[in-house]
């Protein structure tokens, strides 16, 4: 009809979502808020850690690898990104494929990290400790657990609270013990963990794809570091106004 809007990259991601699996209509508002979260944090240029076990701990590198490198879309350079490589003696080779990035950093991936902290301070700290070395205020921790009581990801939230993060979980249908410590946590449905972690692959794709749609649907994102301003997040994500 006259006057009506196109629908956006990322409203179709939505409604892609929405409309295959309708039992995620019951966790619309908790996924809009953890975009919001999510979207705000990087496009303030803020880093997020991500942490899981088990199956979890493939997903939070799965999240890295559609993040950190284009996933579904181009991500052009910036024109001062280009420029500044080109000074640096670039013959276009790297202006022309590298892409734009996310910093999405798996705290899962480090084995000689992560088996030192588990020999020398308790397994239950490798996630915790890297916390400390690699979070700043304004990052975000982003945990995956199907139970919501995984200990070395409840000590990791709970350090990232302590340290001025913002906290993101994704968690079977009670929440369990992480609820508490998330500024925004998504209970997905689901009987079984592998059916748990199915929901939590649909909502992290979408999730991905929509951060990636918003920003470069339209071209390259202005801005140094492929970032453009935006205005401060409160706790939860939302707009402050």
């Amino acid at each position: 009809m006259p006057g009506e809007r196109e629908p956006s990259a990322t409203d179709l991601i939505w409604s892609e979502l929405y409309e295959s699996y309708p039992e995620m209509h019951s966790c619309a508002e908790p996924i809009s808020e953890a975009w919001h979260l999510l979207r705000n944090v990087l496009y303030a240029d803020h880093r997020v850690l991500v942490c899981g076990n088990g199956g979890s701990a493939a997903d939070s590198e799965h999240i890295a690898g559609e993040m950190a490198k284009p996933c579904a879309l181009a991500r052009p350079l910036s024109t001062d990104v280009q420029a500044a490589l080109r000074e640096a003696g670039d013959d276009g080779y790297l202006a022309e494929r590298l892409q734009g990035g996310f910093a999405v950093i798996p705290l899962v991936s480090q084995a000689a990290l992560i088996t030192a902290i588990a020999n020398d301070q308790g397994a239950d700290l490798v996630f915790a400790q890297q916390v400390i070395a690699y979070g700043r205020r304004g990052d975000l921790l982003w945990a995956l657990s199907t139970s919501g009581h995984s200990p070395n990801v409840i000590h990791a939230l709970r350090t990232a609270k302590a340290g001025g993060m913002h906290t993101l979980g994704l968690s079977g249908p009670t929440g369990g013990a992480m609820a508490a410590l998330c500024d925004s946590i998504v209970r997905l449905p689901g009987q079984t963990v592998s059916a748990i972690q199915h929901s939590h692959q649909l909502v992290y794709h979408a999730l991905c794809l929509a951060i990636e749609a918003e920003r470069y649907a339209s071209g390259p994102a202005p801005g140094s570091r492929f970032s453009r301003d935006t205005p401060g997040i409160t706790s939860t994500g939302r707009r402050r106004t």
